[in-house]
């Protein structure tokens, strides 16, 4: 009677972005690639990222002047905008002041007839202080659409202040952005063909592993995951001494060498 063998599917350990080469430690050889090829593999793209950051650097801090002009025209032209929707609201009350001043004087014309034509002192009263009342609105309606107009006038001064303060960020920023395209145009080509070896390198590798270089790059000043030995016996990372024992692991170029003060991988560069 055949038997049928049962396929164990392997369960794939979930990726933590704390993770460090630390810890990848024990499975670091378990993928298609030997210690060696891995390690190979490792430095390349560590090399490859480094020549990549040389291009990069070569804009200085353009990107983020670019950006903080950028950020600071977008600040400055929302002042206007609000500067604008509060002319508007003043617009507003300008013309309602103007309509009650319409219907004021329409009453106070109607409360002057009245008053030609009264008879006794009491009525002469009642509609003397409506006329009263209704000049008192009016005066405040005057007054509403002088201090109204008053502050359309501030506003368009600061809207054309903010303006002229505009117009330079924009061309300093066009001068910085015509600067950085050279620079970029520059060096396109040769970084797209970094970025493609870069890709290749780390297609070759495992998720695991190249969250690790990831983090470990983007955690430390000078972004190496990957060194080599440094002055005969010092990580190239840290400058740390090495023992002689990890010394020689290290020359054999198949052992997986991790740095224990910087957690970086030593390689043998000549390897």
């Amino acid at each position: 009677m055949a038997t049928t063998k049962k396929t164990v599917k392997k369960v794939e350990t979930p990726i933590d972005e704390r993770e460090t080469f630390v810890s990848l430690q024990k499975n670091f050889a378990d993928s298609n690639l030997s210690v060696e090829e891995k390690l190979n593999v490792l430095y390349s793209l560590q090399g490859a990222d480094n020549d990549i950051e040389k291009i990069v650097q070569l804009r200085g801090e353009l990107p983020m002047e670019v950006a903080a002009l950028e950020d600071e025209i977008a600040q400055l032209e929302a002042k206007v905008a609000r500067f604008n929707e509060a002319i508007a609201e003043k617009n507003l009350v300008v013309e309602n002041a103007k309509a009650k001043i319409v219907e004021h004087e329409a009453d106070i014309e109607k409360y002057t007839r009245q008053l030609e034509d009264i008879s006794n002192s009491r009525e002469y009263d009642s509609i003397n202080k409506e006329l009263e009342n209704t000049q008192l609105l009016r005066q405040i309606d005057q007054k509403n659409i002088v201090e109204a107009k008053e502050k359309i006038e501030e506003y368009k001064q600061a809207i054309a202040n903010i303006s002229d303060s505009i117009n330079i960020r924009r061309m300093d920023l066009d001068a910085k952005k015509e600067e950085l395209e050279k620079i970029v145009g520059s060096t396109a080509e040769e970084e797209q063909k970094l970025r493609e070896r870069r890709d290749a390198f780390a297609s070759k590798l495992d998720a695991r592993t190249l969250s690790a270089y990831d983090r470990i790059r983007g955690s430390v000043q000078n972004h190496l995951a990957v060194v080599p030995v440094y002055g005969g016996n010092a990580c190239g990372g840290c400058f740390n001494t090495i023992t002689p024992q990890r010394l020689v692991d290290i020359a054999s170029g198949g052992k997986l060498v991790i740095c224990e003060h910087c957690g970086r991988i030593i390689v043998n560069a000549e390897a």
